[in-house]
């Protein structure tokens, strides 16, 4: 599997096409990506922003490590996770991931996996910001 630059903590806008190029691989049939956004409300509070941080050294290094779990249950050909750290204002992506596989039911599950293992135990705090204050929340619970 690719690896160099594959799983990235940026500053920057993340460029989704990139994302899918990193995961691609002529060996997969299936190639599943997903895309996070700010969305405007939360528990019935309008949200204005979001606010990331994350330990950026760890978390990319725990990105590859869950990539790698994945690999162990399906026949990953290639796996790219990005996600952005800063004030993100709605609409705007948070995360993108994709993942390649010979078939895309293994694709799917594989994607499936990431994105719910990195919200698990990647650490990447989130901050909801909204008109009336503003509450840091836990994500890994």
């Amino acid at each position: 599997m690719k690896m160099a630059n594959n799983f990235q903590i940026l500053s920057t806008e993340i460029v989704v096409a990139e994302v899918i190029a990193l995961a691609a691989s002529p060996r997969a049939g299936g190639l599943v990506s997903f895309v996070g956004t700010v969305r405007q409300q939360t528990q019935g509070k309008s949200v204005i922003a979001l606010e990331y941080e994350a330990y950026a050294e760890m978390a990319e290094r725990k990105m590859a490590e869950i990539a790698e779990q994945a690999r162990q249950k399906w026949p990953l050909e290639g796996a790219a996770i990005h996600h952005r750290v800063g004030r993100l204002l709605l609409g705007e992506i948070a995360v993108a991931l994709a993942v390649a596989c010979p078939h895309r039911a293994e694709a799917f599950a594989a994607s499936q996996f990431l994105i719910d293992t990195l919200k698990a135990v990647v650490p990447i705090w989130k901050k909801e910001i909204f008109a009336d204050g503003e509450v840091w929340v836990s994500a890994h619970a």
